[in-house]
């Protein structure tokens, strides 16, 4: 794998630095990503996302979701509770994860819900009212604001 100096870029620019660290953390991330567990990702409105993992075999207090430096970190943990089981098979995997999910600006965590072995958290994305584009009205020139000069006031 490539790996490439961000350095130039820090120098050069100023506000930038948010890009350049994700691209920094992209091309950084070890390639074989973690399949474990499944997870969606759906739009579902303008400005509302939801994050859908399978979490088949784990109950609410084995689940932790938590917001941290720009970071949704889903984790679970299972209880050993396997003492006196003999599997035949064990095709349902219950083995501890955690799972990152970069955040961008604005983005709020705003609930999560656990039902039928599938772990839904909602976010939405709240841009401050400061930095909603808004529409300046324009005003008319009144006849002081012009640089006409009246006739009558010249004589």
């Amino acid at each position: 794998m490539r790996s490439f100096d961000f350095a130039p870029l820090y120098r050069a620019t100023v506000g930038f630095d948010q890009i350049a660290d994700l691209m920094d953390r992209v091309l950084t991330n070890d390639v074989s990503q973690p399949a474990y567990p499944p997870y969606n990702i759906e739009k579902t409105a303008d400005d509302a996302y939801r994050i859908s993992i399978a979490v088949a075999g784990f109950t609410d207090d084995e689940l932790s979701v938590e917001v941290k430096d720009h970071a949704l970190v889903v984790a679970a943990r299972k209880a050993e509770d396997d003492q006196g089981r003999t599997y035949l098979h064990r095709g349902i995997a219950t083995r501890a994860f955690e799972r990152r999910f970069h955040l961008a600006d604005h983005v709020v965590v705003t609930g999560a819900s656990h039902a039928d072995g599938m772990l839904h958290i909602d976010l939405i994305r709240e841009v401050p009212e400061a930095l909603k584009s808004r529409r300046i009205a324009i005003a008319p020139a009144t006849p002081s604001q012009t640089d006409v000069v009246d006739g009558q006031t010249v004589n």
